[in-house]
């Protein structure tokens, strides 16, 4: 089976889909990969270690995609600058991976059913045991984290570890955690190394014990409800009134931290409100908000996505497509998860193989094409 490796044209997208310590594995298990020239380099992966880990190196994108079976990709397909489009040039019936979201009949979608393409998103992988080591969310989420903590380190006026200096003793700035997923435990995680006080809030009663055991307190366990956790683990919307009590938490502890770090995320839904231009107002002189929600809405109702304001003296930090900030080891993680699910959906001798009455393939397919009466069929998932 030939694999295809496009160079992202999306902007300020510096990951690649496979880096080459993966190229060497699948070369070895008898895959033929064709990646487009200066596909790795924003990661730092030279055309060169591509060619030393077996890849041969295609000159265009419509070299690359030439003859392949399958397209790995980080973003989904997308218009060129020339006026066409990343989908035209894929060969028809092919494969695709990619983050391609979870809305069956979003544009790029369509195109990639009217094109034939079985399209696999890496939103969808679902969460099983087996899934783990192709749990790509899971990955960027933990990239994310770490960098948001970083973010919010350069924009705070103070340092964040204890010290007893000549000069007098400094206080540790006091980190607030906002979710407590694979994101927030890495801000915790980073806040911590760096010497912070962190607390952090989550309705998910499962994450008490892991956000104790980085070194953080867990603030509001009385607002816990396993009944706020659906079944692929992610927090449910809130009914009004628990609302209610979650906006009084958070303005509570808002007023005494330097930084808060949000994180809570619906899939397939805008971002739930959690931080209010009234808390705002009442944090301290020089606090920072990073809001890792700022591409589904924010969690802060000031949030711009994109962008760092300041309002009442605080910074309001949107970053977007955190992951791409650490674009070395963003794509080393996103290419062992491409890897493990390439592996899962072919065969010992590279062939692919899409067994739809498998779980893992047939719940992270986006795009599923058939032929039925000499005509293709889409059927996907819609959020």
């Amino acid at each position: 089976m030939r694999l295809a490796v496009p160079r992202e044209i999306a902007a300020n997208e510096t990951r690649v889909a496979l880096v080459p310590e993966s190229v060497a594995r699948l070369v070895k298990a008898g895959f033929q990969i064709s990646v487009q020239a200066g596909a790795g380099e924003r990661a730092s992966f030279t055309d060169e270690s591509y060619v030393a880990a077996g890849a041969t190196i295609a000159p265009t994108a419509a070299a690359t995609y030439e003859g392949a079976d399958m397209i790995l990709k980080v973003q989904e397909p997308r218009a060129t600058d020339s006026g066409g489009h990343e989908t035209d040039l894929m060969p028809m019936g092919a494969v695709l991976i990619a983050f391609l979201g979870r809305d069956a009949k979003s544009p790029a979608a369509t195109k990639l059913a009217a094109r034939r393409i079985t399209a696999y998103s890496m939103e969808m992988v679902p969460r099983l045991s087996r899934a783990q080591k192709m749990d790509a969310l899971s990955s960027m989420a933990t990239i994310a984290g770490y960098k948001a903590t970083l973010i919010a380190a350069g924009k705070l006026g103070k340092i964040f570890p204890l010290l007893m200096t000549a000069a007098g003793t400094i206080a540790p700035a006091r980190v607030f955690v906002l979710g407590a997923g694979v994101a927030g435990l890495q801000a915790i995680a980073t806040a911590r190394r760096l010497g912070a006080v962190v607390e952090a809030f989550d309705v998910r009663p499962a994450v008490k014990d892991e956000v104790q055991s980085l070194g953080a307190t867990f603030v509001g366990g009385e607002l816990m409800d396993q009944a706020m956790v659906d079944a692929g683990g992610y927090a449910k919307e809130a009914t009004e009134e628990q609302k209610a009590k979650q906006r009084q938490l958070v303005a509570d502890r808002l007023k005494q931290c330097d930084i808060a770090i949000t994180t809570a995320n619906v899939p397939g839904r805008k971002a739930p409100v959690l931080i209010t231009e009234a808390m705002v107002r009442d944090m301290k002189p020089g606090s920072v908000i990073v809001d890792m929600a700022a591409e589904s809405g924010g969690n802060c109702e000031l949030t711009r996505p994109g962008e760092d304001i300041v309002k009442y003296d605080v910074t309001i930090a949107g970053p977007l497509n955190l992951p791409a900030t650490v674009p070395t080891h963003a794509s080393q993680m996103y290419s062992r998860n491409i890897v493990a699910l390439v592996t899962h959906l072919s065969t010992k001798d590279a062939k692919l193989n899409l067994d739809f009455s498998d779980e893992i393939t047939r719940d992270a397919c986006l795009v599923r094409v058939e032929q039925a009466a000499g005509e293709p069929v889409a059927a996907g998932k819609a959020s």
